[in-house]
């Protein structure tokens, strides 16, 4: 399943303080199910909290890594 870019706010203009799994694979160019796979191992540079049940990604932690820092 591919996914459009143009569905995703641009990382610069995101104000909320998570993310969806299928975002922050979109903004770190990664597959949703390797961000998931991150969280089950609890081996991947960020480790998301869950909200109801669902994974949320740190924006602040996305704009790090990015940044080539760690969370």
């Amino acid at each position: 399943m591919k996914i459009a870019t143009n569905q995703f706010t641009p990382l610069e203009q995101v104000t909320n303080p998570t993310a969806p799994t299928d975002a922050a694979a979109h903004y770190l160019n990664r597959k949703p199910q390797t961000l998931r796979s991150w969280a089950c191992l609890e081996n991947g540079p960020l480790r998301p909290i869950r909200i109801n049940g669902r994974l949320a990604w740190s924006v602040a932690g996305i704009k790090a890594l990015l940044n080539g820092g760690a969370q």
